[in-house]
């Protein structure tokens, strides 16, 4: 039986945050014991302390995976998204955010006192942004919530390594791998951080092994890390054998994607000046896989990633503000 033809280009299940992104010094991040670059979990108690710590912030609706959409509906392509909100203030932010870009979304919120997820997000005057997460409702994600019809309806499925972490949205994740793989679609998967891989390196070395991931996201610390390799070059051959397209962001050093035994590379774009680097792996995500979806070359998807990638870090916030169509056509030719 032939499977029906896409009727969406992404379906993307993430976290729901919202961030709020304030400027800070060195000085703050080591008063409060913050890592530099870095991305920790904290709970609500530290959540509304750090809050009320940090300097003016702006409310801006994030999550890994839901900017990845955010850059691929930019680009003009059709997407929903699957995360966990509460119904409180911030839910409704995130869910009018998400709808105003064009993107589908149709999870219910939940109910109850679990307040919807919001990242901190400290940015340095080198536009290094480290980020304080408390996930709140975005954790209890059930596999109830997925419209199994919705995630066979696209084309790809993306996954934010995130997510991976508590243990109902990794069900949830578990059994929408399981619904696109049955319908014939591709499954995208981005690493995320170093210490969810630290933690579930052994599943996500399994679901490769298992031929399950077909685009594989990461940049360079964590690439290293899944493979156990304190050398990039080791851990790119390590990988990349086992996985259809592997994709490898190395900031300034530009990005490199191994395509069936097949090795490419792209410069970083040029950037006047670098604001803030929050979503810029999103965007190159975003850039990346819209030019897989068009059928460009390799060296295309990555210029476009990069494109991407660099207008992001050129101003606030993890969501474009140019049109990327444009930059697109800019970029390409």
């Amino acid at each position: 039986m032939t499977a029906a033809a896409p009727t969406l280009d992404v379906v993307a299940i993430g976290n729901a945050i919202v961030d709020v992104l304030a400027r800070s010094d060195d000085a703050f991040l080591a008063e409060h014991a913050l890592t530099k670059g870095g991305m920790q979990l904290i709970d609500a108690e530290t959540a509304e302390s750090l809050y009320a710590d940090m300097g003016a912030g702006k409310e801006i609706s994030g999550g890994s995976a839901a900017n990845t959409l955010a850059g691929l509906a930019a680009f003009g392509k059709k997407c929903a998204f699957i995360g966990q909100v509460n119904d409180d203030q911030l839910g409704a932010v995130f869910a009018h955010d998400v709808r105003a870009l064009g993107i589908r979304y149709d999870t219910p919120a939940m109910q109850g006192d679990v307040p919807t997820a919001r990242c901190l997000i400290l940015v340095t005057p080198d536009a290094q942004r480290t980020m304080n997460t408390f996930l709140g409702a975005s954790q209890f994600l059930p596999e109830a919530a997925l419209d199994l019809d919705l995630i066979r309806s696209a084309s790809i499925l993306y996954l934010e390594g995130y997510l991976w972490d508590p243990e109902q949205p990794r069900a949830a994740m578990r059994a929408a791998i399981e619904a696109a793989r049955g319908a014939g679609r591709k499954v995208a998967f981005t690493l995320s951080d170093n210490f969810v891989i630290d933690r579930h390196r052994a599943d996500f070395i399994d679901l490769i092994d298992q031929g399950l991931i077909d685009i594989l996201f990461s940049n360079e610390g964590e690439i290293q890390s899944l493979a156990e390799a304190g050398d990039f070059e080791k851990a790119v051959a390590t990988i990349a054998a086992k996985v259809p397209v592997l994709v490898s962001t190395r900031s300034e050093k530009g990005a490199i994607a191994v395509v069936d035994g097949v090795r490419y590379e792209a410069f970083a774009a040029p950037v006047a000046e670098v604001i803030d680097t929050t979503g810029a792996g999103d965007l190159f995500a975003a850039g990346f896989l819209a030019g897989h979806l068009e059928g460009l070359e390799v060296d295309q998807c990555l210029k476009l990633g990069a494109a991407a990638a660099a207008e992001v870090i050129s101003h606030w916030g993890a969501r474009p503000e140019e049109d990327l169509k444009a930059i697109r056509a800019k970029t390409l030719g």
